[in-house]
């Protein structure tokens, strides 16, 4: 499909399925930490998933590659990301599967009925307060900051949209797993399964990807730690499985 580009946008290969997605470098762009809560999320065939905060679109299209979900659905408050998901949902011929729509997480119950999700994915932003925060109105700042909606925002609206016993899958920062744990729990989400990501082995953790199940028993499976690289530029080889290459 022709689809028209703007100023400063390029198309990207994702070397999976021939998909691709619109981008600006000048803007937000995805990063590994997206592909590896793809690469996480596991939902059973037909089930209807909705991503928080989907930015461009990333997790969505990586989704329809990687599970048998029916329907993916996508919130974005910038309508600018959400203008190139959408385009990009049509340059991959997937706007029967995926349907993007511009809005706040805090109101997500206004766009979606309530408890008809079997799967929640989220990119939350990670940063609180106003460390290295410059311009709170950059899409970048909305990105990485809490400015436009708050983990909690995002916990509580989750929970909201998912059935009884659906799961919602996030990556976040370990730093703030604590906070994380309290405020899922205090909306009924049980976290069921942690795996923490390491840049290199002998380094400190810098991502963890979660699922928390709604009205979940209490009981967590802690995965073996991801290793993102055995060596300067050379990925291991759970990381290029993750990618698909």
């Amino acid at each position: 499909m022709d689809i028209k580009l703007k100023e400063n946008e390029r198309i990207d290969d994702l070397e999976r399925n021939n998909l691709k997605i619109i981008q600006d470098p000048k803007r937000f762009c995805f990063g590994m930490d997206a592909v590896l809560l793809s690469g996480f999320v596991h939902v059973k065939k037909e089930a209807k998933v909705l991503d928080l905060c989907t930015g461009t679109g990333i997790i969505p299209i990586l989704l329809s590659a990687k599970t048998d979900a029916s329907h993916i659905s996508a919130l974005e408050i910038q309508e600018d990301s959400a203008d190139m998901a959408k385009r990009s949902v049509l340059l991959n011929d997937l706007q029967d599967k995926i349907d993007v729509v511009i809005g706040d997480v805090k109101e997500a119950d206004k766009y979606f009925k309530k408890g008809s999700f079997d799967a929640v994915t989220c990119n939350p932003p990670y940063m609180i307060g106003k460390h290295g925060l410059t311009n709170p109105d950059d899409s970048l700042a909305i990105a990485r900051h809490e400015i436009k909606c708050t983990f909690d925002d995002v916990a509580k609206n989750a929970a909201s949209m998912l059935k009884s016993g659906g799961s919602f899958f996030l990556v976040h920062r370990p730093f703030r797993l604590a906070e994380i744990f309290a405020t899922l729990q205090k909306y009924k989400l049980e976290p069921k399964r942690m795996q923490l990501i390491y840049p290199f082995v002998d380094k400190e953790p810098n991502m963890v990807l979660i699922e928390a199940v709604r009205g979940g028993r209490s009981r967590m499976e802690v995965l073996k730690p991801l290793i993102i690289y055995k060596q300067q530029g050379v990925y291991t080889d759970a990381i290029y499985d993750i990618y698909g290459y």
